[in-house]
C-alpha cells in the first residue's frame, strides 16, 4: 500500500493519531485514541503487539493450569470429571453438581423462557437455518477422459464441541451461530460447553442458553467453562460421580466458538491434534464513511461494538473532517448515557480504536483492506461500488440500515468471524467449517492405461521408480526389467 503520505489529518476536536506497522509490506495496522478531552495526548502502541504481549503474559499461567488439568493420561481422557469440578470451583467460583446438564433442566429452561425472547430466538434460528441450507456445498465430478473421473465429496465432521462463552454477557446467539451450521452440515454428534451461572446453586448454565439449546434440539450440554472446557473437548473426561457415568464426555474432532484469552490460548494448544475454527481475539468494527453518512449512527455503531469488551476495537475511516468532528461530538453525548459507559469509554480510548482521517475514499478503502476488520460497515454514497473493492473483511455490512448487531442476532449470517487482521486469509464460521472435502479418484483400466507411461516417466524424474512400477505392473509383465521396459510398454499398448 505504500506510505501514508500525510493521509492522516487532525480535526479540531477529534485529534486522530495513527501508527502504521508494516508486516513485509502486506499490511498496515492503525491505532489511535478517541479523544474525549481536547488537547489530550497519548502514546500510541501497536494494538496487535499489545495483544500478543498479553497472550504471552497469560500463556505461562494457562499452560501450567492446562497441564495440571490434563496430566499425561495414557488413555487421553484428561484429568476426569473430578478435575473439571475442581477447576470450575477455582475459576468460575461454583462447583457444578451435574457437569453434564440434565435433559430435564434444558427442557425446563424453555418452559420458563420469556415469550418475547423465545420468539426472537426462534426467528433468529429460522433465518440462520435458511442461509445455512444454501451454504451446503454440493458434490461434483470432473471427467478428464474416457474412464477417467475425479469426484469430490463433502463429508460432515462426526463430532464437534461448541464453546459458548460467559463473562460480561450472555450469548444464546453464539449457540445459534455454532449449532445451526453444524446441523446443516450433517454433524452426527454436537456437544456444547458453557460456564455455569454463578447464581445457580446447582451450577447450571444460564437458562436462556439452555432454552436456546432446547429450541435447537441439542441435549448434550456441559456446565464447563474456560480452558478446562477446551481440554474436556480435546481429550475427553472420565466420570467421577455416579451422575457422570463412566465417561462424562467423549473427545471431539473439532472445537468451535469464541472465548476469552484463556479459551483462545487453550484452543491453540490443542490444535495440533484436534480441529479448531480459529484463535479469536477481541472483537472489532471498521467503518468506511464519507460526507453523506449520518454521524449519529456512526457513533452509535462504534459504541455498540465497544460495549463488548475493554479491548474491543472501533475504527472509523473517513475523508471528511466534518464527519470526524461530529462523530466525536456524538460520542461525548452518547457514551455517558449508555449502560456500560465505563467499559465503552475504555474501549474507545484504547490504542486499538481510532478515527482515521484519509485523503479520499480510495485511501479509506485501502486502509480498511489493510486493517481487515472482523466487521466492516460501508456508509457511503455509492456503497455497492465500495463493497466491490473490499478484499479483506470478516463480514461486510452495506448501508446505514445494516448495522453490526443485525448480524449478531438476526440477519441470517454468522457472527463468528475472523479477528485481528486474519480476515486477510480466513473466513467466518459456516456450514463449510463443519465439513471436509474428500476427492474420489475413479479410473478404469483404459483410463489408467492412457497415461501409465507418462506416470512412470514422472516418477522416475523424481527418483521414485517404485511409484511408476506400481502403475506399470497392471499392464506389463516385468516393470523392473529396465532393459526391456520400453518394448514391454509398446507391446502393452502404453506407447
Amino acid at each position: 500500500m505504500g506510505e501514508l503520505d500525510g493521509a492522516l489529518r487532525a480535526g479540531s476536536r477529534a485529534k486522530a493519531a495513527a501508527l502504521a506497522h508494516g508486516l513485509d509490506g502486506l499490511r498496515l495496522l492503525f491505532a489511535a485514541n478517541f479523544l474525549f478531552d481536547d488537547g489530550l495526548e497519548r502514546a500510541h502502541l501497536d494494538a496487535l503487539a499489545a495483544a500478543d504481549a498479553a497472550l504471552d503474559i497469560h500463556d505461562g499461567d494457562l499452560r501450567v493450569a492446562f497441564e495440571e488439568r490434563l496430566g499425561e493420561q495414557a488413555d487421553h481422557l484428561g484429568g476426569g470429571a473430578a478435575a473439571l469440578r475442581d477447576f470450575e470451583e477455582k475459576f468460575d467460583h461454583v462447583r457444578p453438581k451435574n457437569l453434564r446438564v440434565p435433559v430435564e433442566a434444558i427442557k425446563d429452561a424453555l418452559t420458563t423462557l420469556d415469550p418475547e425472547v423465545r420468539a426472537a430466538i426462534e426467528e433468529s434460528v429460522r433465518r440462520a437455518r435458511a442461509v445455512a441450507a444454501n451454504q451446503v456445498p454440493k458434490d461434483f465430478y470432473t471427467d478428464l477422459a474416457e474412464g477417467a473421473r475425479v469426484a469430490e465429496r463433502w463429508i460432515p465432521i462426526q463430532r464437534v464441541g461448541l464453546y459458548v462463552p460467559g463473562g460480561k454477557a450472555v450469548y444464546p446467539s453464539s449457540v445459534i451461530m455454532n449449532a445451526v451450521p453444524a446441523q446443516a452440515a450433517g454433524v452426527e454428534s454436537l456437544a456444547i460447553a458453557t460456564p455455569p451461572a454463578r447464581d445457580n446453586e446447582e451450577g447450571l448454565p444460564n437458562k436462556t442458553i439452555l432454552a436456546t439449546c432446547a429450541i435447537l434440539g441439542v441435549d448434550e450440554v456441559y456446565a464447563v467453562g474456560g480452558a478446562q472446557a477446551i481440554a474436556m473437548f480435546a481429550y475427553g473426561a472420565k466420570g467421577s460421580e455416579p451422575q457422570d457415568g463412566d465417561i462424562l464426555c467423549d473427545p471431539v474432532d473439532k472445537i468451535t466458538g469464541p472465548g476469552n484469552i484463556f479459551v483462545a490460548t487453550a484452543k491453540s494448544l490443542v490444535s495440533a491434534f484436534v480441529g479448531i475454527d480459529a484463535v479469536a481475539g477481541p472483537t472489532e468494527i471498521g467503518i468506511i464513511a464519507d460526507e453523506t453518512a449520518n454521524p449519529s449512527l456512526l457513533a452509535a455503531d462504534l459504541i455498540g461494538q465497544a460495549e463488548h469488551d475493554e479491548l474491543a476495537g472501533s475504527v472509523l475511516f473517513t475523508d471528511s473532517t466534518e464527519i470526524a468532528d461530529k462523530v466525536q461530538e456524538n460520542l461525548k453525548y452518547r457514551v455517558p448515557r449508555t449502560e456500560h459507559a465505563e467499559r465503552v469509554h475504555t474501549s474507545l480510548s484504547g490504542t486499538q480504536s481510532a478515527i482515521v482521517l484519509t485523503d479520499g475514499l480510495d485511501q479509506s478503502i485501502d486502509a480498511a483492506n489493510a486493517y481487515a476488520a472482523e466487521h466492516l460497515e460501508i456508509q457511503t454514497k455509492d456503497a455497492d461500488a465500495v463493497v466491490k473493492r473490499i478484499k479483506n473483511a470478516g463480514a461486510i455490512f452495506r448501508g446505514p440500515y445494516s448495522p453490526v448487531p443485525l448480524g449478531d442476532y438476526m440477519s441470517g449470517s454468522n457472527h463468528v468471524l475472523p479477528t485481528g487482521g486474519t480476515a486477510r486469509f480466513a473466513a467466518g464460521l459456516g456450514v463449510h467449517t463443519f465439513m471436509k472435502p474428500v476427492e474420489v479418484i475413479e479410473y478404469d483400466e483404459e483410463g489408467l492405461k492412457a497415461i501409465a507411461a507418462r506416470i512412470n516417466a514422472f516418477a522416475v524424474s523424481e527418483d521414485l521408480p517404485a511409484h511408476g512400477e506400481c502403475v506399470l505392473s497392471r499392464f506389463v509383465k516385468d516393470p523392473y526389467d529396465k532393459a526391456t521396459l520400453r518394448e514391454q510398454e509398446k507391446e502393452a499398448g502404453l506407447r
